[in-house]
C-alpha cells in the first residue's frame, strides 16, 4: 500500500498568528476564545475540549503553490503552542469527523473530490491519489468546507 504523510499547517505559521494576533497570510484580525466547537486545531490535528480551552481563529491559504486558485478560510489552531502533526496515518481525532478528500494536481489546481462515507477515509485518500495527476490531497470539513490536513505522498526510502 503505498504510503502517505498527514501534515498539519506549519508551526512557524501558528506563531506567527498567535504573536500578531493576525492572519500572516493576509493581514486580517484573528479572534481568540474558548473552544465552543471541535475544531480541530490545525497544527497538531486534534479536537479541541470544548469549553475547556482556548483557540485562536483566523484566515489560512492552505495552497502555496505559485498560480494556485487562492481558497482563504477560517482555521483554529490552539492559543497554546502545540507540537505539529506529521505522520503517516489519519489523525486519530479525525475518524468521527466529517471529511471530504480533495486531490489537486501540482501548481494548485483541483483535480477531484469524493466524501468520505461507508469506507475509511484512508481508503479514500489512496484512490485519490491513484487519479492521474493528482500531486498532493487536501482534507476539508464536508459540513463546513474549510480545510482541516494536507495529504502528501511520502518520500520514498530507498530514492
Amino acid at each position: 500500500m503505498p504510503a502517505f504523510r498527514y501534515v498539519g499547517i506549519p508551526e512557524s505559521l501558528a506563531e506567527e498568528a498567535r504573536v500578531k494576533q493576525r492572519s500572516p497570510q493576509y493581514g486580517h484580525p484573528a479572534f481568540q476564545d474558548r473552544a465552543k466547537g471541535y475544531g480541530p486545531c490545525r497544527v497538531c490535528l486534534r479536537t479541541f475540549a470544548i469549553g475547556g480551552e482556548d483557540r485562536l481563529l483566523f484566515t489560512y491559504q492552505p495552497q502555496s503553490e505559485p498560480g494556485a486558485l487562492p481558497q482563504p478560510g477560517p482555521v483554529f489552531i490552539h492559543a497554546m503552542p502545540c507540537s505539529r502533526y506529521e505522520g503517516d496515518h489519519l489523525p486519530p481525532d479525525f475518524r468521527a469527523l466529517p471529511i471530504v478528500v480533495e486531490g489537486y494536481r501540482a501548481g494548485g489546481w483541483l483535480v477531484a473530490q469524493e466524501p468520505v462515507a461507508s469506507e475509511p477515509a484512508e481508503a479514500v485518500v489512496a484512490r485519490m491519489f491513484e487519479r492521474p495527476g493528482v500531486d498532493h490531497v487536501h482534507l476539508r470539513n464536508r459540513d463546513a468546507g474549510c480545510f482541516m490536513a494536507r495529504v502528501e505522498r511520502a518520500p520514498n526510502p530507498e530514492s
